[in-house]
């Protein structure tokens, strides 16, 4: 599953590159999360509790996950009901390899966060590699956005998606709303076609099934009438998502905090 280090990792990146800086690695933003958690945890008085609730939140939920030994931030189903044991889950591990997206999203100020850009990879991708490589690839190199600039940072929020459960859906309508990404492919007149959209793009925008798919062909460059899309031979994979997102005051909050504890 995706989690706040991971993100945070994705904040460091970019903010280092636009500050032409030299950023801490992943391993270095773990072991400073896990401090800053702990701090956090033992002291109610820290500036960090009292300025950000943000990382208020995600200190507690990771304090708290820490005792129990499960994650609070893991996305798997609840305990079935038939379920006699009372022993927390163990936790998730974390993947060392996986398909990933980052996208960054930007505050506006009539319409909350918005689509700044967001590329990803199927590809199997080294966590301390991926995410820094598509944290800048996302948000430099999309080509449906101009880059982002430092000055843009503070209002910017990002999501991590790791993707798992890759499936051959069996027809065009065998996934699920809020569950399944859809990854679609056809040919039309000698031409291959192609386009994706996370798990949350099709709920997000309140959309049927039939419309989700519309809309990705029409990403994917598809020009037909919009009756003729049933009778397009769609090839479907399904997969999931998980995903944590983090906005850049809870980054500066825990980035300060580094600075001033830093030996």
């Amino acid at each position: 599953m995706a989690t706040v280090e991971h993100c945070l990792y994705c904040f460091e990146t970019l903010a280092a590159e636009l500050e032409d800086r030299k950023p801490l690695t992943l391993d270095q933003v773990k072991k400073s999360w896990a401090e800053y958690v702990s701090s956090t945890a033992t002291s109610e008085s820290s500036d960090a509790i009292k300025q950000s609730p943000a990382l208020r939140r995600l200190a507690a939920s990771s304090s708290s996950s820490t005792s129990s030994s499960s994650s609070s931030l893991s996305l798997s189903s609840s305990t079935p009901a038939t379920s006699i044991s009372s022993s927390p889950a163990p936790p998730e591990e974390e993947p060392t390899s996986t398909p990933l997206f980052i996208t960054w999203n930007t505050n506006h100020p009539r319409h909350g966060y918005i689509l700044r850009g967001c590329i990803g990879t199927f590809e199997a991708q080294p966590l301390t590699t991926g995410l820094s490589s598509y944290a800048l690839i996302s948000a430099l190199q999309d080509s449906r956005f101009h880059p982002i600039s430092l000055g843009e940072l503070p209002k910017l929020q990002v999501a991590v998606t790791l993707l798992t459960d890759f499936e051959d859906a069996a027809d065009k309508m065998d996934w699920e709303l809020g569950k399944h990404g859809i990854r679609i492919s056809f040919y039309e007149r000698g031409r291959r076609y192609g386009a994706t959209y996370l798990p949350d793009v099709a709920t997000e925008q309140e959309w049927t099934k039939e419309e989700t798919l519309i809309s990705l062909m029409r990403k994917a460059g598809w020009s037909g009438k919009g009756d003729d899309w049933e009778k397009v031979d769609l090839k479907v994979v399904r997969y999931q998502g998980r995903k944590e997102k983090l906005e850049y005051a809870a980054f500066k909050e825990w980035r300060d905090w580094v600075e001033k504890n830093q030996n």
